[in-house]
């Protein structure tokens, strides 16, 4: 487990308003991704009847449809051990092979940083 002051501030970031989203929303999940400009995109779960998206794949479809061509990173806040391959290929989409994701628990704390390659 990763402090998440030991976090570079840029990280510590979208992890806050990834756990952010998730208690605002009162929703499972929050994600953040930073793009290439450093623009942030943040999403909660999507449970619709018609359309069910995790937290991260509704933060990268909010960038990729913002304009974003590239992700630096991004952020799962969950009570899940480890983010679900179709949420690191989502990333690995946008952002490519070495994209660091991010996962920490509802308090917060970075559990792992993982890549999305």
């Amino acid at each position: 487990m990763t402090d998440s002051s030991a976090l570079d501030p840029e990280d510590r970031k979208i992890v806050t308003l990834a756990r952010s989203a998730r208690a605002r929303n009162g929703v499972p999940e929050g994600a953040a991704v930073r793009d290439e400009t450093g623009r942030t995109y943040v999403a909660g779960t999507v449970d619709l009847d018609s359309l069910k998206l995790s937290a991260l794949r509704t933060a990268v479809a909010m960038a990729v449809a913002s304009g974003a061509k590239s992700l630096e990173a991004a952020a799962v806040v969950t009570e899940d051990e480890d983010a679900r391959a179709e949420d690191l290929a989502a990333v690995r989409d946008l952002g490519g092979d070495g994209t660091p994701v991010l996962v920490a628990g509802p308090d917060g704390t970075v559990r792992t940083t993982l890549r999305a390659g």
